[in-house]
C-alpha cells in the first residue's frame, strides 16, 4: 500500500515540473507562458492596500509576490480563499454572470487555487482545490470538489511524455477484444484516422508511422497546463482531474472526468450532465452527454448525444450520432448511428455508419473460438430488429435488415438491401434480396433524408456520404448480381430483362444459395427473379440520377462532350473496390496512395493526412461519375444493330433519361405504399374510439412530412429532368462545354 508523503509546505504550489524534465535554460512556467498567450508586462503586483483588502476579507497568500493581476482589478470581490504558488488574474471588476437562470458575481469565494491563470471576470465559487488551470474569460467554476492537473497530463492523447514508461500509453482496442486493431487517440481524431489505423494492421510500417505522429504532436515534455476555455460554465461536480475544455462548454454535475479533451466552441457548445463519468477519451465539438453515461477509453466525434446510463468502452463512435441505455464494447463506429435501448449490446465491431440498433440486439454475444478475437464487419445501413443475437465473427453487406431470432450461426450476408431472416420451423437461413427497394423504400429514402437533416455540425472535417446508392453499395449489388445469376443458372431459373422489379409474373422459385451461413442446414434466397430486376433497376437508377445532376450542374454540356469528358468506358476496367473511410468513399486506390504517402514521409502530419482527406473528396464527384458511366455500359451491354447503347448514342441517351423519370415516380410510389399501410391496417385503429381520433393523434399518409417532401422532391425532378431532355434535343444538344478537369 502506497504511503502518503509528506513535504514541506514552503513549496507548495512550485516545482510543478520535476527538475529533471525541465529542458536547458526553461523554469516551470515555460509551456504554461506559451499557452496562455499573454505578455507578462499584462500583469502587475499587487499595491500594499490591495493586500489590505485581501486580508481583511479572510484571504491568504504564500507569497503575494506571486500574486498577479491585470487592471482594472477590485480585491473585494475575492473572499475567504487561498493561493499557492504564481497566481495571475485578468480583470476583475463588480458584474454578475448570468447562465440560463443561475446568477453568481464575479471573483473568487471560498476556494483554494493553486498556480493558476485566471481570466477576465471569471466567478469562482465554493471550489477547496483548483490546481495547475488556465481559465479563460467569464468562466463560472461553483461547487467543484476537485480541479486539478498533473505534469504529465495527456487530455486523453494516447501519447507519452518525457520519462513515462510505455506501459502508461493509452490505447483503445477497436474492432477486436482481444488488442489486435488497437490504435492510440488523439484530439483530431475523426472516424477515417480511426479506420486507417485500425483495419490495415498489415501494414507494418503504416502502423509505425502513425504511432510516430501522434507521439511527436500529442506527446512532449511535461507541463501542460489544465485549459477551461472562455464563457464555460462547470458547476457542483466532483472530480475534473488532466482535462482541457474548450469554449463555451457546460458541465453539471458530473462525478469524474479524467485524461480528457472536451471540444467545445461558442457555435458549437458541448454540454456534460449529472452523474457521467469519463476516463481517457476525447469529446468532439457539440456533444450532448447527460444522466449516468459512462465512457472509458474512446473518442467521440462531433454532434453525439450520450445519454441514460449509456456505456461506451474501448471505442470510437462516429459523428452525428446517438447512443443511450446500451452497452458498447470495442467498436470502431462511423457516423449516424444510432442505438436507444438499454437491453442492447454491440461488441467488437465494425459499423460503417447509417446504422441502427434495435431493442434486444446482441451483436457479438458469442464467439465460436477459443479466444475473445472475433468481429462483427457491417456495411453502411446495418439494421439488426429486435432480440436479434449475432455470433462472431460476422460480416455484412449494405443496408442488410435482420429479422428478430437467435442466429445460431457466423453469417457473411452477401445481398445488400436484403432481409435476412433465421426460420427455425424449417432450420434454414432465408434471405431476402433488394427487400427495401421493394418493399420499403420509404425507410431508405427517408434515413438518406434524416442524415442530412440532422447533420449540424457547423465544421464537417469528417466527410459523409449519405445517399444510399453510391459506388460502394453499387458495387455490391454488382457482385450480388453475380452470385443470383450463378445460383438462378445451376437452379435452372431463366433469366428476363425487364424495366422494373415490379413487371415479372409467374412463379418466382425459392433459390438455394451457399456461403452465407458457417453451416450446411440450408440457405435459401426469397423472390430471386424479382430481387434481380431490382438490383438491376437499383443500377439504372444510380447510374442515370448521377450523369443527370452532372450534367444539369454544367448547363453548356452536350452528349458528344459527355463522352468526350468521360473518355472511352470500358466497363471491365471501372474502379470495383471502394473503401469507407469513416463515411467517406473513396477508391480503393486512393487510399491505397495516401498510405504510400504516409509510410514515405509525404503525409508526416496528421493534418496533412486530413487534407489528404479533403482532396479525396474534391475528386470524388468525378470518380462517382465515371464509375456510373461505366455502370451505365456495363447494364446495357454491347452495342448491337438495331439497339443503340446510351453510353454511345444521343438519342439512346435521351431514352435511359426518361426511364429514370419513370423509376423515380415509381419509387415515390412505393414510398407513399409502404407508408400509408400503417394508417391501413385495421389493428392500427383498435385502441381508437373512431378514425377521427385515430387521424388527430398519428395523422394520414397525406400530412407525413416526408411523404410531402418525396412528392414535392419529385415535382422538382420532373421539371429539371424535362428541362434537361428538351435542351439535349436542341440542335447541338446544349452547345459546347468549357471542360472541366475530372482526373
Amino acid at each position: 500500500m502506497k504511503e502518503i508523503s509528506i513535504l514541506p509546505t514552503v513549496r507548495y504550489g512550485y516545482d510543478f515540473i520535476p527538475p529533471e524534465y525541465l529542458p536547458e535554460g526553461k523554469n516551470e512556467y515555460w509551456l504554461r507562458n506559451a499557452q496562455a498567450g499573454r505578455p507578462e508586462v499584462s500583469w502587475r503586483k499587487l499595491k500594499s492596500q490591495e493586500i489590505e483588502v485581501l486580508v481583511k476579507n479572510e484571504n491568504y497568500c504564500s507569497n503575494w509576490d506571486h500574486f498577479l493581476v491585470t487592471d482594472p482589478f477590485d480585491p473585494a470581490l475575492i473572499r475567504n480563499s487561498n493561493f499557492y504558488g504564481l497566481i495571475r488574474l485578468g480583470m476583475l471588476r463588480d458584474a454578475l454572470l448570468l447562465h440560463h437562470d443561475f446568477r453568481i458575481p464575479a471573483g473568487i469565494r471560498n476556494s483554494t487555487i493553486i498556480s493558476c491563470d485566471i481570466g477576465n471576470d471569471a466567478a469562482v465559487q465554493d471550489c477547496p482545490y483548483i490546481s495547475h488551470y488556465i481559465i479563460g474569460d467569464q468562466v463560472i467554476l461553483s461547487r467543484i470538489d476537485e480541479l486539478q492537473t498533473t505534469n504529465h497530463a495527456k487530455f486523453g492523447n494516447g501519447a507519452l511524455k518525457k520519462g513515462e514508461p510505455e506501459e502508461a500509453r493509452v490505447w483503445i482496442d477497436v474492432m477486436n477484444e482481444a488488442g489486435g486493431r488497437s490504435i492510440l487517440p488523439f484530439a483530431d481524431m475523426i472516424p477515417a484516422d480511426a479506420y486507417l489505423w485500425g483495419a490495415y494492421r498489415d501494414d507494418r510500417e503504416l502502423m509505425s508511422r502513425l504511432l510516430e505522429m501522434t507521439q511527436r504532436e500529442y506527446g512532449g515534455y511535461r507541463g501542460n497546463y489544465g485549459v477551461i476555455g472562455s464563457a464555460s460554465v462547470i458547476k457542483s461536480c466532483r472530480i475534473i482531474k488532466d482535462a482541457a475544455i474548450g469554449e463555451g462548454a457546460y458541465i453539471k454535475g458530473a462525478n469524474k472526468l479524467k485524461n480528457l479533451t472536451v471540444h467545445s466552441s461558442e457555435t458549437e457548445p458541448s454540454q456534460i450532465g449529472e452523474g457521467v463519468e469519463m476516463v481517457n477519451g476525447i469529446v468532439g465539438y457539440g456533444c450532448h452527454i447527460f444522466y449516468g453515461v459512462k465512457a472509458v477509453r474512446f473518442v467521440i466525434g462531433r454532434n453525439c448525444n450520450l445519454k441514460y446510463g449509456a456505456r461506451l468502452v474501448h471505442s470510437v463512435l462516429g459523428d452525428n450520432s446517438t447512443v443511450s441505455c446500451c452497452e458498447i464494447l470495442n467498436n470502431l463506429i462511423f457516423p449516424f448511428h444510432e442505438q436507444h435501448h438499454n437491453n442492447s449490446f454491440l461488441i467488437a465491431g465494425l459499423i460503417q455508419g447509417m446504422s441502427n440498433m434495435a431493442a434486444g440486439a446482441t451483436i457479438g454475444s458469442n464467439h465460436n473460438s477459443r479466444a475473445n478475437d472475433g468481429e462483427i464487419r457491417a456495411g453502411r445501413g446495418f439494421w439488426p430488429g429486435l432480440s436479434v443475437a449475432l455470433k462472431h465473427s460476422s460480416r455484412f453487406a449494405s443496408f442488410v435488415l435482420i429479422a428478430k431470432g437467435n442466429y445460431p450461426y457466423e453469417l457473411a450476408i452477401s445481398l445488400p438491401f436484403s432481409l435476412v431472416n433465421n426460420n427455425p420451423a424449417k432450420d434454414r437461413l432465408e434471405v431476402l434480396p433488394a427487400y427495401f427497394w421493394q418493399y420499403n423504400p420509404y425507410t431508405l429514402e427517408r434515413n438518406s433524408w434524416k442524415a442530412q437533416d440532422r447533420d449540424k455540425r457547423k465544421i464537417k472535417v469528417q466527410h459523409i456520404e449519405t445517399d444510399y446508392l453510391s459506388p460502394d453499395t453499387a458495387e455490391e449489388i454488382i457482385a450480388a448480381l453475380g452470385f443470383l445469376e450463378s445460383w438462378m443458372g445451376e437452379a435452372g431459373i431463366a433469366l428476363e430483362d425487364g424495366e422494373s422489379a415490379d413487371l415479372p409474373d409467374g412463379p418466382d422459385p425459392e433459390l438455394p444459395a451457399r456461403g452465407m451461413e458457417r453451416h450446411d442446414r440450408g440457405t435459401v434466397v426469397l423472390k430471386p427473379r424479382k430481387g434481380r430486376l431490382a438490383y438491376r433497376e437499383m443500377l439504372r437508377y444510380y447510374a442515370l440520377k448521377t450523369i443527370a445532376a452532372h450534367i444539369t450542374a454544367h448547363p453548356a454540356l452536350n452528349f458528344q462532350d459527355l463522352r468526350e469528358e468521360l473518355g472511352p468506358i470500358d466497363p471491365e476496367d471501372r474502379v470495383r473496390d471502394w473503401v469507407n473511410l469513416g463515411g467517406q468513399i473513396v477508391p480503393a486506390f486512393r487510399a491505397d496512395a495516401l498510405r504510400r504517402d504516409i509510410r514515405e514521409g509525404r503525409a508526416d502530419r496528421w493534418a496533412a493526412v486530413h487534407r489528404s482527406y479533403d482532396a479525396m473528396a474534391a475528386r470524388y464527384p468525378a470518380d462517382k461519375l465515371k464509375h456510373a458511366w461505366a455502370v451505365l455500359y456495363l447494364l446495357w451491354g454491347p452495342e448491337l444493330p438495331g439497339r443503340p447503347h446510351p453510353c454511345r448514342d444521343a438519342e439512346a441517351f435521351q431514352a435511359a433519361l426518361a426511364e429514370l423519370l419513370g423509376i423515380q415516380r415509381r419509387l415515390c410510389g412505393r414510398i407513399y405504399q409502404c407508408r400509408a399501410k400503417d394508417f391501413l391496417d385495421p389493428f392500427r385503429g383498435i385502441t381508437y374510439r373512431n378514425a377521427e381520433e385515430m387521424r388527430a393523434v398519428a395523422g394520414d399518409p397525406e400530412q407525413n412530412l416526408f411523404i410531402r417532401l418525396s412528392r414535392e422532391q419529385l415535382a422538382r425532378f420532373e421539371s429539371l429532368l424535362g428541362t434537361l431532355l428538351y435542351r439535349l434535343k436542341q440542335p447541338g444538344g446544349g452547345g459546347g462545354l468549357a471542360r472541366s478537369n475530372t482526373n
